[in-house]
């Protein structure tokens, strides 16, 4: 087993602690104060700190930043009262590992918690010493560095991460990004659009189904839950989940187990979690719409994108790129973009951020008659407003992507609003 240090102001609770680690086989050392549990981790070394948040003199919240700045191989859990369970969350912010709320449930609660830390921190020391870099991402834009130096920071773990932006930031993107950098790299990359689900198949989507689970559930089905095992398992839009899901989900994160619906087997569950969403969570929750607790521990390393209009660095590198990616898609490889054109994207709002910057290039590779896209070809829908000012053409421009996007769907008029970022009704 591995060394411990419990440090606590309280003598019978630290005597408990204590008692109950040594029992479990770990070499426990203890301190009283936060100053006295530095001497300590100085002169030997530690695992694991099992720190009290509320103490005189140097609290666990300093004490945390002081050991993650000297010592961040060490994994810190926090020991908390009801009362300050928001300050435990802000110490996972800043690297606790987890947090443990006092009365104590039992021994075994401590014991896990202990253990998950220690597989936790072996499992990082693997990642550093095999994974890449970290993530390979092109956004270049000021705005992005602390971005991408979180992502990088992060990649390596297997903590739990929340992705925040607008919608069409780029989360999904991160989320493959955080994947390709982690130790979980050759194992699945699920995920899944919480939003797109409906209420009454997300819980067999997320966990699967047992045959005769329900009407129609003629054969036994893996969930996406399952079939993420060993890998990542990215939940986008996580804010518009129901809350009977929530509380199941809390479970799953909670226990790492989960059991199909309509059976009774338990199955494990390892997998890294990523969440994404573009709601304001603390709206929601204030709303009862969404779990305080499974929002903190879906938030342990928040990271929140910014949306494209504050990193207009990155528009006509990522332009290009998409527009050769559309080109090819329509059958008209080899297009380029005048200096006039890259002007006009970069001067634009893109309220729809990266994926409105697609469509709209993908509406200018089937306009373009030659082998350059012009500022007449850029046609910004209600929402985004481009400083160019409309072309001449513009009704025609319009009439033809209108009839370019009916012929590729088929006639289909749903389809091709959808293709050109309109309302049905619009269109």
């Amino acid at each position: 087993m591995s060394r411990v240090l419990v440090v606590d102001d309280d003598d019978d609770v630290r005597s408990f602690l204590v008692d109950a680690l040594d029992l479990a086989g770990h070499t426990v050392a203890e301190a009283a104060d936060g100053k006295a549990a530095l001497v300590a981790l100085k002169k030997t070394g530690f695992a694991v700190v099992l720190t009290d948040l509320t103490m005189p003199g140097m609290d666990g919240l300093e004490l945390l930043r002081t050991i993650k700045a000297d010592q961040p191989e060490v994994e810190v859990v926090m020991l908390t009262g009801n009362g300050t369970i928001g300050t435990a969350v802000e110490a996972m912010r800043a690297g606790a590992f987890d947090y443990l709320t006092k009365p104590l449930s039992s021994p075994t609660e401590l014991r896990l918690v202990i253990d998950r830390a220690l597989e936790h921190r072996a499992l990082s020391a693997r990642a550093e010493a095999a994974a890449p870099s970290g993530p390979q991402l092109t956004w270049g834009a000021p705005a992005m560095q602390p971005v991408k130096l979180a992502l990088s920071k992060v990649a390596p773990t297997d903590a739990t991460v929340l992705l925040l932006g607008e919608s069409g930031v780029g989360k999904e993107v991160a989320a493959r990004a955080l994947h390709e950098g982690s130790r979980r790299s050759k194992g699945p990359f699920i995920a899944v659009n919480c939003a797109a689900l409906s209420e009454s198949l997300i819980a067999s989507e997320l966990f699967g189904h047992e045959r005769g689970a329900f009407t129609g559930a003629t054969e036994r089905k893996r969930g996406k839950l399952e079939l993420a095992e060993g890998g990542t398992f990215f939940l986008d839009e996580i804010g518009e989940l129901k809350p009977d899901i929530q509380a199941k989900l809390l479970r799953v994160l909670q226990e790492r187990t989960f059991e199909r619906v309509g059976g009774t087997r338990t199955l494990p569950c390892d997998v890294r979690w990523i969440a994404a969403t573009n709601r304001d969570l603390s709206a929601r929750i204030a709303e009862g719409a969404f779990r305080e607790d499974l929002y903190h521990r879906l938030a342990v390393f928040p990271v929140r994108l910014p949306p494209l209009r504050e990193r207009r660095e990155d528009i006509p590198p990522l332009a290009r790129q998409l527009l050769a990616r559309a080109a090819a898609h329509v059958g008209r490889p080899g297009l380029t973009l005048t200096d006039n054109a890259v002007d006009a994207l970069v001067a634009a709002d893109w309220t729809g951020n990266v994926r409105e910057l697609a469509n709209t290039l993908e509406r200018a590779a089937i306009l373009a008659d030659g082998t350059a896209i012009g500022p007449e070809h850029i046609l910004v829908f209600p929402g985004s407003t481009p400083a160019a000012p409309a072309a001449p053409t513009m009704e025609e421009a319009e009439i033809a992507a209108i009839t370019a996007a009916l012929s590729l769907h088929s006639g289909n008029r749903k389809d091709a609003a959808a293709h050109l970022g309109i309302g049905l009704r619009t269109l």
